[in-house]
């Protein structure tokens, strides 16, 4: 029974935070707005996070969960040829679709990692970390000796926050289109990547 009050407390909690970074942002939230919102006594918060910043890793998780579970759903070889329109096309709708359903999440990150120190080397960890399975789409198009623009590993971060600073500012319904931001990206890209 106590592993279960627990469960429910931290899924109320997480739930609580997504909700309320979605509506204040990261930076305007207490940790006590969201046990308040959660329904939870302050102290049940550090049961089971140390700080806010764990409990938006946890959130995060969730959020690398949604892109592994869209990703399993088509078939993904690591030779995807990203000069290729609808492939290119195809690995952005997948990481448009799921910042802007976890957009609370992502705007949580992105003023996290803005409020960082800039000489920790958070941002480019995190973006690399990120954004590993276009860089390894673009290290097999770089082995089969097709030119790119840079590093893969630069590539890839630079196409990944080109996505996250957009969903970060772009205020949900408008006034693009999901369909308008990925295209439009994925003609910016491919011009890039196949010239």
């Amino acid at each position: 029974m106590r592993k279960v009050r627990a469960a429910q407390t931290r899924a109320a909690l997480l739930d609580a935070a997504r909700r309320l970074f979605g509506e204040r942002g990261y930076l305007n939230t207490k940790v006590t707005d969201i046990t308040s919102a959660a329904g939870r006594a302050t102290g049940s918060f550090y049961e089971h996070f140390a700080d806010k910043q764990e409990l938006l890793q946890a959130l995060l998780g969730d959020l690398e969960d949604a892109a592994d579970e869209r990703l399993a759903a088509v078939e993904h070889p690591k030779d995807h040829d990203l000069t290729d329109r609808a492939q290119l096309r195809e690995h952005l709708a997948i990481a448009w679709s799921v910042m802007r359903e976890h957009r609370a999440i992502q705007v949580a990150l992105f003023q996290s990692m803005v409020a960082d120190d800039p000489a920790s080397g958070r941002a480019w960890r995190d973006m690399t970390g990120q954004t590993g399975t276009l860089r390894e789409h673009l290290e097999w198009l770089r082995e089969q000796g097709r030119p790119l623009p840079g590093e893969p590993e630069l590539i890839a971060a630079g196409m990944g926050a080109m996505l996250a600073l957009t969903s970060y500012s772009l205020p949900p319904g408008g006034p693009y289109t999901d369909e308008q931001v990925v295209d439009a990206f994925t003609d910016l890209l491919l011009k890039g990547l196949a010239g």
